[in-house]
C-alpha cells in the first residue's frame, strides 16, 4: 500500500542524468507530501527520451466513488482496468520517501490498537543513503486528464513489519528499461524491492523522552 509520498527540491538536480543532464524539463518543482489526486512529477517516455510530465494520482473508480491509487503488481496485467496501461504505458513517480501507517495492531495495553493515535504511528521508508526512490507506475488519459497508479508488491523484510505491501521500487538504472522494454515488464513485476530505512517519528519523541 502507498497512499502518500514526498518529494523535494533536490530530486530535479539528482534525476536530471535520466534527461541528457536538463535539471527541470519543464516543470515547476515544489517540495511537498503527495496526497491521492494531487498532480506530482511523473517520468515517462517522450519523443526523444524520457520526459516530466505532470500527472494527477488515481484512477477513478467505476462507481464514481474513491481512486485506484496502487495495483498489484503480481495481478495487475490480468486486471481490465490496469493490463492495457501496464502494457503500454509505464511511467515511475520519483520520491524522496514513502510513509505507511501500520496495517498491523500496535501494541497497547488493552490489546488493541487506538486509531486516534494513528498519525503518531506512521513510519517513514527511504533509502539508506537518503538518495531518490523511483516507484514504478503506469498511466492513461482519462475524462481529458493524464492519471497514473503506482506499483505494489509484496512487502520485503524491511518493510513487513510494518505492513504487508509496499511501492514496487526500482534501480536508478532499471526506469529507462521499465518505461521503454516492454520485454521485460514481466520481469519487472515480479522484482524484489531493496532494503529500506525507516524512521518513525512517535518512536523518537518517545525515546527522547525516555533520555531527557
Amino acid at each position: 500500500m502507498c497512499s502518500r509520498y514526498y518529494i523535494d527540491n533536490n530530486i530535479p538536480d539528482e534525476i536530471s542524468a535520466l534527461f541528457a543532464g536538463r535539471k527541470n524539463p519543464g516543470l515547476t518543482w515544489t517540495a511537498r507530501d503527495i496526497h491521492p489526486d494531487e498532480k506530482a512529477p511523473i517520468i515517462v517516455r517522450g519523443k526523444t527520451g524520457l520526459s516530466l510530465y505532470e500527472m494527477r494520482w488515481g484512477f477513478p473508480q467505476y462507481s464514481g466513488k474513491g481512486l485506484f491509487i496502487n495495483a498489484r503488481a503480481e495481478t495487475a496485467l490480468q486486471k481490465k482496468t490496469f493490463s492495457e496501461s501496464v502494457l503500454y504505458r509505464r511511467c515511475v513517480i520519483p520520491a524522496r520517501h514513502f510513509y505507511e501507517l501500520p496495517k498491523y495492531p500496535a501494541e497497547s495495553a488493552g490489546g488493541r490498537f487506538c486509531r486516534r493515535d494513528a498519525s503518531k504511528n506512521k513510519v517513514t521508508f527511504l533509502k539508506e543513503n537518503s538518495s531518490v526512490l523511483y516507484l514504478a507506475g503506469f498511466y492513461n488519459l482519462i475524462q481529458d486528464e493524464l492519471r497514473f497508479v503506482v506499483l505494489t508488491t509484496q512487502a520485503n523484510p524491511s518493510v513487513s513489519p510494518v505492513h504487508d505491501r509496499m511501492p514496487l521500487i526500482l534501480e536508478a538504472d532499471e526506469v529507462e528499461s521499465w518505461i521503454c522494454d516492454g520485454s521485460r515488464t514481466q520481469a519487472f513485476l515480479q522484482k524484489v524491492p531493496l532494503d529500506l530505512q525507516k524512521t518513525q517519528e512517535y518512536e523518537q519523541q518517545s525515546l527522547f523522552g525516555m533520555l531527557s
